[in-house]
């Protein structure tokens, strides 16, 4: 049976992208937050932005009818896999992009700061968000996603889990939110300055390469973030 308006009105933005992550791209093209900001509620969200309730469920049903890629079905999927495949493709396209998008934004900055100061706080900006992912993913990779492998083969050999283990799994769930929302918040504050990664006239190329670069960092990133707060984080905690 089809959720009514007001039923999928009451669902969180978070919960509707977990359940089809095909309905990310509508919120994106409405510039609704569906990884850090998740939690609220979808009617909600579009009150916040002015935003016609109607209109966003509409082009929600436009999406539904399109064929379901099952590979993208991440909610059926085991914890340790998740884990592994947020590593290999999110975790590695950090590793491999946020220097050189920081040698970029660092280049503008030096030679367009005169003229465009944004890009002097974008480069700041995009430092400290740097350093903070690094730490971020060392915490993941060497805490969080060991304990949730180790939590799951207990789980599946009907054994419980230990209640130390339970309580530092659960403070890494909290501690690792808030450090996503401190990360959202950086990334937010980068796209207002950058209004929207609109390019200026009277710029180099290789500000628009940058302007790019943030535009496609901040994609991932909105992904990367979804599928732990929305998914594996909400998973976790019920082991």
């Amino acid at each position: 049976m089809r959720d009514t308006e007001q039923e999928l009105g009451k669902q969180t933005v978070g919960e509707l992208v977990a359940r089809d992550y095909r309905t990310a791209q509508v919120f994106e093209k409405y510039g609704i937050d569906f990884c850090c900001g998740g939690k609220v509620a979808l009617s909600e969200a579009c009150h916040e932005k002015g935003i016609d309730l109607k209109q966003v469920l509409h082009d929600l049903d436009q999406v539904a009818e399109q064929p379901v890629d099952r590979s993208q079905n991440y909610t059926a999927w085991e914890l340790p896999f998740l884990a592994d495949y947020i590593v290999n493709t999110h975790h590695a396209y950090l590793r491999e992009n946020t220097g050189t998008i920081a040698g970029y934004a660092h280049k503008i900055a030096e030679v367009h700061g005169p003229h465009h100061p944004e890009v002097v706080q974008i480069a700041g900006i995009f430092d400290t968000m740097a350093a903070d992912l690094t730490q971020h993913l060392r915490e993941e990779e060497d805490e969080l996603f060991p304990t949730i492998r180790k939590m799951t083969e207990l789980v599946k050999q009907g054994a419980a889990p230990d209640s130390e283990e339970v309580k530092t799994l659960r403070a890494l769930l909290v501690s690792l939110t808030h450090e996503h929302d401190k990360i959202g918040d950086a990334i937010h504050a980068i796209r207002r300055l950058a209004r929207d990664y609109e390019i200026p006239d009277d710029v180099c190329n290789t500000f628009a390469v940058t302007y790019r670069k943030l535009k496609e960092f901040e994609d991932d990133l909105h992904k990367h973030v979804h599928l732990e707060n929305n998914i594996l984080f909400l998973k976790a905690a019920k082991l």
